[in-house]
């Protein structure tokens, strides 16, 4: 666990916090990689969309200050994502703030990196958490590496669409 004092949203962060990263590598430049994260039409298809839902909405607003609200339908309920844009570099970087519905996480933030790798690129997504949500770190991680996962497949079925 980190100890970390950041602000969030306009709100403090608490003393203590766990960062977890999640890396994943495209076959696409980084201006791609980010683009499809702030296009509510790419994104869902692959953000906060789990396996047995539907994302029946994903409203971005990607500017400095922004809200993004992502709803995805499951069999146990309906799931809300959101959280306010605080940082956007394109195509390096975006941080933004980070709740659900059932967890008030006010103090989550959320930085993306993407940096060209070959002739693709790498994405390192580190999730800054309340250490009160400890208990749900790992099951975090893997809704991140999820996201990411998604992303590639999305990302893949792009190039391979027939242009013309």
């Amino acid at each position: 666990m980190e100890k970390a004092r950041a602000v969030t949203g306009g709100k403090s962060m608490p003393a203590s916090t766990i960062k977890l990263h999640v890396c994943h590598t495209y076959r696409v430049p980084p201006a791609v990689v980010y683009d499809a994260w702030l296009n509510p039409e790419i994104a869902r298809r692959f953000l906060f969309a789990t396996d047995d839902g539907h994302v029946i909405r994903a409203d971005i607003d990607p500017h400095v200050g922004g809200r993004f609200f992502i709803v995805d339908r499951r069999p146990t309920g309906d799931a809300f994502h959101q959280g306010v844009f605080l940082e956007l570099k394109r195509p390096q970087r975006m941080v933004f703030s980070f709740s659900v519905e059932d967890h008030d996480h006010n103090c989550d933030r959320v930085e993306i990196d993407i940096e060209p790798l070959g002739g693709g690129s790498r994405l390192t997504l580190t999730h800054e958490m309340c250490a009160e949500w400890a208990e749900h770190e790992e099951k975090t991680r893997q809704g991140w590496a999820h996201v990411v996962e998604g992303l590639g497949r999305e990302l893949e079925q792009q190039q391979l669409k027939p242009t013309g």
